[in-house]
């Protein structure tokens, strides 16, 4: 009974710990996030941009939206972001302890599964999440293209409501799994792996700096793993009335590639490198710290 009393308060503890890197890690990303999200939307019209890479985005958002334009979009996210955060990581702990051998041992192949599981359980936040974020990133684009003021901007889910329905929360959500099984598969493995070089053999975490670097690392190469992926799924989640509609996952692919060529599936490649890696290494190293642990007064165990 007392085990179960523990298990239950190490679940209670894992979830807090979740939801307070979560919050911290988009808190310090999100204007990258932003400019990602315009990059991958922007057309080119006569071989000409609006932005000129990730600098020059943030730099125009700055000066033409002010400060409060580079977190256009953030409140949704920041909502969401807390059960994200806590599903993706809390379950694939749970994953992992379930297929581990003894409770200290996973091979590969589970690992892979842990993830993948991982990567599908989070996108039922992250679907709705995305889209509403992607439209309210990209607000500030759109208004400029029109003329308009991004102020008179109607909020996402008013027109989602409007439009689709309850069901267009999870427009693009195929394309919205396509990014993230893969990517939880790529990320967690690796993370582990390199976390666990600075483990020895009484620590029960490694040291900060160890769980930073490994998580930087890890998402940094998951997140260009998957940038095709991710460039459809923002192409498929916009919903402002000026951008284009596609036809599912392969009809968005057909078209990018035959108008803008094999290059657009890498745009903002260098924005989502730079966003993903720091917000899953302040997430991570801050899941890992053990606050919900200290705040219910129990023991943190060494990790799977």
């Amino acid at each position: 009974m007392a085990y179960k009393s523990l298990e239950n308060e190490l679940f209670i503890a894992s979830c807090i710990n979740g939801g307070i890197a979560g919050l911290t890690g988009v808190a310090c990303t999100f204007p990258i996030d932003l400019a990602k999200t315009r990059l991958q939307n922007q057309p080119v019209v006569n071989g000409r941009k609006m932005y000129n890479g990730l600098y020059d985005c943030i730099k125009t958002v700055l000066r033409n939206e002010g400060l409060r334009g580079l977190y256009q979009g953030s409140l949704p996210n920041l909502a969401l972001i807390i059960p994200e955060k806590t599903i993706k990581l809390v379950a694939n702990d749970c994953f992992r302890n379930y297929l581990s051998d003894d409770g200290r041992k996973i091979s590969v192949a589970n690992q892979l599964i842990a993830g993948a599981g991982a990567g599908c359980c989070q996108v039922i936040i992250t679907s709705p999440m995305e889209m509403m974020k992607i439209y309210g990133q990209d607000a500030g684009r759109i208004s400029a293209l029109s003329g308009g003021s991004v102020a008179t901007v109607e909020p996402a889910y008013k027109i989602v409501w409007r439009k689709f329905g309850v069901f267009g929360f999870y427009k693009g959500v195929r394309a919205t799994l396509l990014r993230d099984i893969p990517f939880s598969m790529i990320y967690f493995p690796l993370f582990f792996y390199l976390n666990n070089l600075g483990f020895d053999d009484l620590s029960t975490r490694a040291p900060f700096h160890v769980t930073l670097v490994s998580a930087i690392i890890a998402a940094g190469v998951a997140a260009m793993s998957v940038m095709p992926a991710d460039v459809v799924k923002t192409r498929l989640q916009s919903i402002h009335h000026t951008t284009r509609n596609y036809n599912g996952i392969l009809d968005c692919f057909r078209q990018m590639y035959k108008e803008e060529g094999l290059r657009t599936f890498m745009r903002g490649a260098q924005a989502r490198a730079v966003a993903i890696a720091p917000l899953f290494g302040i997430a991570q190293t801050v899941y890992h710290l053990g606050v919900g642990e200290a705040f219910l007064g129990i023991p943190q165990l060494r990790p799977v």
